[in-house]
């Protein structure tokens, strides 16, 4: 979530900044360390009250802003205010103690993080994937101390993890800090080494910024999604596979989907194999290793009229008013030099994503960092947006997984005329006459 909010916040605007960055990166790292070496419950339980009391107020603010009128419904949305207004009740033992309980949520969290990771490094096979099997092995065995209460108790539990998060993220900005230092002027933030998995941002260290404006250009810059289900005729339906991963049509025959961006007239991202592979269900996983011998040569479609001629329109369509056209044309000048496709590590969603992320940098909203950054971390939407980012890198981007993510980044950078603060006000007058309504009847 550090990385996804600074880079919303823009380069320009951290480089001037970066001892502030380092300042907050050594703060965190420090009260980490306090909360570690604490024996009492002073720090701690100053830390895990905070924590918890922060995740009730996001939650409730979640729940009630989706009770406005202008607000959109969405499950997932829904599902994370939920699910953190329920943690966030856990951690301050509300209405019980509930410290085996935290101990257990957490190392479940842990357990099935590690796993994901491991499953996804040893299948993918990215650059560096033993290394993401050594921090899987390592979250499972966080999960083994949280569940069995040694060596640390179920009292510290909670306030272990919070230690772990503070240190993990301060040292991240801290990392990112010293790298904004020696960043060039018309420099990106994507270029930093590790802001993403490999390959997905090493062209962009040779790209320049271009002129950041405050608003972006006439034409809208559209994400356009053919989703899984809505690309074969489905004889069984499997709802999370479905969406995310690939659909099995009646033929046994494999279909992923496909993801394009669109600013027409002036440029349209659809990566394609240049010849069409059919993927047969048996062997799959063997196709979904990111090494060298599953690159094939790939082919840059030119319109989205093409596509629709000789396919047909695509099921969704996520539209941009606020970017960055300048970063954008850049980046796919140099992106575009290479065509080599690859089912996992270069598909067309990576290509809509990355692009996404060089348009979108600096489009997180308006006013002095020390307003600018606060607003982003504490935005419900940007949580979401980095929850599947991070899927995205222990995996990979597929096209319903693009799609929910421009989703939630448009909510960040072009914000619904209420703010979620405003919304809690909203739905709490809504519900007041109601029951008014109700007493006077």
């Amino acid at each position: 979530m550090i990385r996804l909010a600074l880079l919303l916040t823009g380069a320009p605007a951290l480089r001037r900044r970066w001892g502030v960055l380092m300042g907050l990166g050594a703060a965190a790292c420090l009260l980490a360390l306090l909360i570690f070496i604490d024996s009492s419950d002073g720090v701690n339980v100053v830390a895990t009250y905070t924590f918890g009391y922060i995740l009730v107020l996001s939650g409730a603010a979640g729940m009630f802003g989706m009770l406005s009128r202008q607000a959109r419904f969405n499950r997932m949305v829904l599902a994370r205010a939920f699910g953190m207004l329920v943690l966030g009740l856990l951690i301050i033992d509300f209405p019980w103690d509930n410290q085996i309980a935290n101990s257990l949520l957490f190392g479940l969290a842990f357990l099935l993080d590690g796993l994901l990771r491991m499953a996804g490094a040893w299948v993918l096979r990215y650059p560096r994937w033993r290394l993401a099997i050594f921090f899987g092995l390592v979250e499972l065995g966080f999960a083994a101390m949280a569940i069995g209460n040694w060596p640390i108790s179920y009292r510290q539990t909670v306030p272990f993890s919070i230690a772990l998060l503070l240190a993990l993220n301060g040292a991240t900005v801290m990392r990112i800090a010293l790298a904004l230092r020696r960043l060039p002027a018309d420099g990106s933030i994507l270029s930093i080494p590790g802001f993403g998995p490999p390959g997905w941002y090493t062209h962009i260290d040779k790209a320049k910024a271009g002129a950041i404006g405050a608003e972006g250009p006439v034409e809208p810059m559209v994400v356009r999604i053919w989703t899984p289900t809505g690309s074969a005729e489905i004889a069984t339906r499997r709802p999370v596979v479905d969406r995310y991963i690939a659909a099995v049509d009646k033929h046994g025959k494999i279909s992923s989907g496909h993801a394009v961006l669109d600013f027409a007239p002036h440029m349209y991202i659809s990566h394609y194999p240049a010849d069409e592979v059919e993927r047969p269900a048996t062997g799959f996983l063997n196709s979904l290793r990111a090494t060298a011998e599953n690159d094939v040569p790939g082919r840059f479609l030119d319109s989205y009229q093409y596509e629709v001629d000789t396919w047909f329109p695509a099921d969704a369509h996520i539209s941009f008013r606020r970017f960055n056209a300048a970063r954008l044309l850049t980046h796919w000048g140099i992106y575009r030099l290479d065509n080599t496709y690859n089912f996992t590590r270069r598909n067309c969603s990576v290509a809509v994503a990355v692009a996404l992320d060089a348009a979108l940098e600096g489009m997180g909203g308006k006013g002095p960092l020390w307003r600018r950054l606060p607003s982003l971390l504490l935005n419900p939407d940007l949580w979401v947006a980095a929850v599947l980012r991070r899927r995205a890198e222990t995996l990979t981007w597929t096209p319903m997984l693009a799609y929910d993510y421009a989703r939630a980044l448009r909510r960040v950078v072009e914000p619904p005329p209420l703010r979620w603060v405003e919304r809690l006000g909203e739905a709490w007058r809504r519900w007041r006459a109601s029951r008014n309504r109700e007493a006077e009847a």
